[in-house]
């Protein structure tokens, strides 16, 4: 890669959200696809139940809306919610015109009209989940690689992991415009610049901050954190959200069991095979997220027990082949098979529902940048995401933006050279054990101190750990070469910081954030915001 690579749009992440929007854009434009590993290791791949619309005559706008704003423990942005399930069934032809192949429903099957098959999960009061089987996201993703493969003016670089924004301002020019990024080549181990017109973030979120997650291991916040450093907004990181079900077992750490599974029938068991859910909500599996992963913690803690139990057995076997043939496949992969017997689950972390402040267009606090998907805070999720609005927040959004970005390119000048980046004053470590320890002690105390339940005493500890980490990784940043395992836990560090300030801000209980010494709701919500920029007026960065 030479020192400078100039297009019209520059993607950051190879996504649902990053894919959709480049397919959108009109193929005059050149536009650049980047991805820090291959182009499906995002999150989009492992996505599981699938995509959250209104596509039945039974049910309505109103109805999705009102289960988003329940879920969202009353920090949704009504205003988003509303936007985002309007334009549900839109984005979701969008989805089938490009060629996902969506699981029918029998009448299809059997030579009818073509319908296709809706799921239900937990949270909802229809069933408007449409989905590939149990392997959507694994549908969506190879269908958007393969549609941008085919587009002549959509350049996919993998193997690229971002360094950091530039932005005019820190290049001494007037305004504060992000002009593009520098990026990692790890092929070469040579940082180059890529510039655009219009810089956007789909980089997905930051769950691996934590020990154990349903993420691969390309979700370490990258995205959140450079806009973070680069003077954004960043709102409601204390929210991250826990699956309640991720597979138990040492050789499939982060393997999830889709709520799709709750949502068909699925029982959740104490180790005695008795039911639990029944005496912590009224809506039993189908309970959200949030009350879900409480509950199953809290059992956990008060047997003392490694893992519990979901039941779909007592289903037909081929019910379970049809509708869940991944998780068939995988558990029988480990000797389960859950056919017959009961899957060992632990609650795992598996989205972050807060990240870089946008409006409908996805457009961020700096001109030419914008942030979809998981990276971004529209509004939609409040304090707890709702199950399957996640990817359709990535083609809701990904579509918008790409609408502003066509009308307001004319209008940005012309991109300016960009320094190369200069790596003269550092050398190349011989001490990387001190990376791979930091990055073990910072996902364990996240775990620890920072989980599912929380307390001001642990969160103060991790306060004080976590200053004191990005000390110490500040200082290796600056006096060695960038890697990708360096570059990675700088981001992490930095979402870390801020994800245990906005949970001590927050003195109540909402939603995914659950505080022994404040375990009831304020009587009014309000969005957590913070900015680097304020952090370090009061000393505190």
């Amino acid at each position: 890669m030479s020192e400078q690579l100039t297009f019209d749009v520059l993607i950051i992440g190879s996504g649902a959200a990053g894919l959709t929007l480049a397919l959108s854009l009109p193929s005059h434009l050149q536009v650049a696809v980047i991805s820090k590993d291959q182009l499906d290791s995002g999150s989009t791949r492992w996505a599981q139940g699938g995509v959250a619309g209104v596509l039945d005559a039974t049910d309505s706008v109103d109805a999705h809306v009102s289960d988003t704003l329940i879920a969202g423990a009353g920090l949704c942005n009504e205003s988003a919610v509303r936007f985002t399930v309007e334009n549900s069934a839109s984005a979701i032809q969008w989805l089938i015109d490009t060629g996902v192949p969506f699981t029918l429903d029998g009448i299809a099957e059997q030579g009818g009209d073509q319908r296709f098959h809706l799921t239900r999960e937990g949270g909802h009061s229809a069933r408007r989940i449409i989905h590939a089987a149990d392997a959507t996201g694994l549908a969506i993703s190879d269908t958007l690689i393969d549609r941008a493969k085919e587009q002549p003016n959509l350049h996919l670089l993998h193997q690229y992991i971002a360094v950091d924004l530039i932005t005019r301002d820190k290049l001494g020019l007037d305004g504060q415009a992000c002009i593009g990024a520098y990026f990692l080549d790890k092929d070469n181990r040579k940082v180059a610049a890529i510039t655009a017109r219009a810089t956007v973030l789909a980089t997905g979120g930051a769950s691996k901050v934590y020990l154990y997650t349903t993420n691969p291991d390309t979700a370490s916040g990258d995205g959140i954190a450079m806009a973070w450093r680069a003077g954004c907004r960043i709102a409601n990181m204390e929210f991250n959200q826990f699956h309640p079900t991720c597979l138990h077992h040492p050789l499939a750490t982060s393997f999830l069991i889709s709520e799709a599974v709750r949502g068909e029938g699925g029982k959740l068991l104490l180790p005695d095979g008795s039911r639990f859910m029944d005496r912590f909500d009224a809506r039993g599996e189908l309970a959200p997220r949030d009350i879900v992963a409480r509950a199953i913690d809290h059992e956990m803690k008060r047997l003392g027990a490694n893992c519990l139990y979901l039941d779909i057995s007592h289903k037909p076997a081929d019910f379970i082949r049809h509708h869940f043939p991944t998780i068939l496949e995988r558990c029988l992969e480990l000797g389960i098979d859950i056919q017959r017997e009961p899957i060992p689950i632990v609650p795992a972390s598996h989205y972050t529902c807060g990240g870089v402040v946008t409006d409908h267009f996805g457009r961020t606090d700096i001109d030419g940048l914008y942030a979809i998907g998981e990276t971004a805070c529209t509004g939609l999720h409040g304090a707890n995401r709702l199950a399957s609005n996640s990817l359709l927040e990535c083609l809701v959004y990904a579509r918008s933006a790409a609408t502003h970005i066509i009308d307001s390119l004319n209008s940005v000048p012309d991109i300016p050279d960009v320094p190369a980046w200069d790596a003269s004053l550092v050398t190349d470590s011989d001490e990387d054990v001190v990376i791979a320890h930091n990055w073990d002690e910072l996902r364990r105390f996240m775990w620890d101190y920072v989980g599912i339940v929380r307390t001001t005493k642990r969160l103060l500890r991790a306060k004080h750990r976590v200053q004191l980490l990005r000390q110490e990784i500040q200082e290796f940043y600056s006096h060695h070469r960038v890697t990708a395992d360096l570059l990675e836990l700088r981001n992490l560090v930095d979402v870390a910081e801020i994800i245990i300030r906005s949970a001590l801000l927050r003195r109540e209980s909402r939603g995914l954030h659950y505080s022994r010494d404040y375990p009831n709701p304020l009587p009014r919500a309000f969005d957590t915001v913070i900015t680097a920029k304020h952090l370090r007026e009061l000393g505190e960065l």
